[in-house]
């Protein structure tokens, strides 16, 4: 396929989706919400929402599913001009709320593009699969598959399972934003479908922005914190493969905006603060169940910097709820029982039986006892820093003296491993204790890197506890929340600006350099195809505008 038949593909999509959120971004902006990170967490509530919306209007009836579609696209095109009209909202305030959408773009058209560099768009699904890992499973096809089901089938009848996974197993949050705009265009081979992903997958750029935004960070540092998870091997790799664990991280990086800044003093006063927040993460949970590592700090650092009042914390739960419920019963009574992951992830039981969650962890923790859990946790604490197995990996690969294996190798370890997985940004928080120690540092700065380690920290203890830690459920990064890494990479780039400035302006340049250099090149190409000079281009354009927007742009 032709590169501009691609960003063709690639703007329908991204109106497609960003269309809903706009409105209410808009809407809230012109009824005198003024804070653009607010704005923009508004705007991510309402595209989830719609998906949501969308998924559960087609297991009513395509009919209905379909009428919903239309009415959303067309009902949000009016919302637009209605918001606009009369020139009611600040000139400025646009421009602020444009720069992400701005950035959500270029940054889809940057990935899309790289990623199809040597071709490979008539089987994008598995294409996607191989062309910056080693071969991962078909777990980017799950949403595709299940959405196919239900627009084809609705309520009647059970989902086949796909590779032994109910529908039931995974929650539906990408599955309704493919069902939401399936009725426009939809190319048979999946490419509609691989296209959404990466536009999906994007959205962090959305939330990171906010928080970067709320944090009152630096131009040039949230510049370069934007940049530098933007090619990251995490952005990179999980971004074009588009099985649904970016997305999620968007919606919790629009809710940490709100909890880990200054904005969380009024935010904890506000009800309907209370409800985006909590909206926020149930819908990140019906992105992905491992979401819940990501709340879990966000929570107990809104309890730290100060309980909101019990009616803010009963709206919350009842959005929450309001969310959650109807996917919840539809796991126990119309596909049970639909908690094969989670028993997988906290118990450690792989194979398909009939026990509760809770009973499969009790039986699993007394099966184990004490020694053996203990030495399952040494385990899981080894794996997030890549223990033995990450150095062995490497190693192999550079004995055998083959480039291509070592950029194999340092991609595998990319993606298996947390701590490995930052590369050269490791050396942030080093450089941050001998500026403390020397007493030179940005105090806001410095403070909101501080912010972002904890959370981290916190995250990561929790995962570690929580996961069983066996030989089929370590710690590895693809079963956490993406938040976690994408906070230590924004902790590490504003620490290392808060302390070393100039230094981190060429340190953070090269740690993404060197990423690009990893996973450019096209290992294992498509059969019969090859580069092309047009992509090529078109990508590092969209990388050069994505960078030039970033830099440019003033505090909103």
């Amino acid at each position: 396929m032709a590169s501009g038949e691609l960003l063709l593909l690639l703007a329908l999509h991204l109106t497609l989706t960003g269309l809903p959120g706009a409105a209410a971004a808009l809407v809230a902006a012109r009824r005198g919400v003024d804070s653009v990170p607010v704005l923009l967490g508004v705007g991510l509530a309402a595209s989830g929402t719609v998906a949501m919306l969308s998924f559960w209007s087609y297991f009513g009836d395509r009919v209905l599913g379909e009428t919903l579609s239309f009415f959303v696209v067309f009902g949000s095109a009016l919302a637009v001009g209605w918001a606009l009209y009369g020139r009611k909202i600040d000139p400025a305030l646009l421009r602020s709320l444009a720069t992400p959408l701005a950035l959500w773009a270029l940054g889809s058209a940057f990935l899309l593009l790289l990623g199809f560099v040597h071709g490979g768009a008539g089987d994008p699904l598995a294409t996607s699969a191989t062309r910056f890992s080693h071969p991962l499973p078909g777990d980017n096809t799950l949403p595709l598959y299940f959405a196919e089901w239900f627009f084809d089938n609705g309520h009647r009848g059970t989902a086949p399972d796909y590779a032994s996974f109910l529908a039931s197993d995974r929650p539906p949050l990408q599955i309704g934003y493919a069902l939401s705009q399936r009725a426009f265009v939809w190319k048979a081979n999946g490419l509609d479908y691989q296209v959404l992903g990466v536009v999906l997958q994007q959205l962090w750029i959305v939330g990171l922005w906010a928080l970067l935004l709320a944090a009152r960070v630096g131009r040039v540092t949230r510049a370069l914190t934007m940049v530098a998870v933007l090619l990251s091997s995490l952005a990179i790799l999980n971004g074009f493969f588009v099985w649904p664990k970016l997305l999620p991280a968007a919606m919790l990086l629009a809710a940490a905006a709100l909890v880990m800044t200054p904005l969380w003093k009024q935010a904890r006063s506000e009800l309907w603060v209370a409800a985006l927040v909590a909206g926020l993460c149930a819908l990140a949970m019906m992105g992905h169940g491992s979401s819940i590592f990501g709340i879990v700090p966000l929570a107990a650092i809104a309890a730290y910097r100060g309980l909101p009042s019990w009616r803010w914390v009963g709206v919350g739960l009842l959005v929450g709820v309001a969310v959650m419920a109807p996917w919840s019963a539809f796991q126990k009574y119309e596909d049970p029982p639909g908690n094969r992951l989670v028993k997988w992830t906290l118990a450690g039981v792989v194979e398909i039986d009939d026990r509760g969650t809770m009973e499969a962890i009790v039986d699993s923790y007394r099966e184990a006892g004490f020694s053996e859990v203990l030495h399952y946790k040494g385990q899981n604490v080894a794996t997030v820093t890549g223990g033995t197995m990450a150095p062995i990996a490497l190693r192999d690969a550079i004995e055998t003296g083959e480039l291509g294996q070592v950029v194999r190798a340092l991609r595998t370890v990319s993606f298996f491993y947390l701590l490995p997985s930052l590369g050269l940004l490791l050396l942030a928080p080093f450089a941050m204790a001998v500026a403390r120690a020397r007493g030179r540092r940005n105090p806001a700065e410095w403070s909101f890197a501080l912010a972002c380690f904890v959370a981290f920290a916190l995250g990561t203890i929790v995962w570690m506890l929580l996961v069983f830690g066996s030989s089929n459920d370590r710690t590895l990064l693809h079963i956490s929340s993406y938040l976690l890494p994408i906070l230590a990479t924004a902790g590490a780039v504003v620490g290392l600006r808060a302390t070393f400035p100039r230094f981190a302006l060429y340190y953070v340049g090269a740690s993404a350099l060197l990423t690009l250099a990893v996973f450019a090149p096209s290992l294992d190409p498509p059969a019969g195809s090859s580069y092309s000079a047009l992509s090529g281009i078109l990508a590092a354009a969209a990388l050069a505008g994505f960078v030039a927007t970033a830099v440019r742009v003033q505090a909103g």
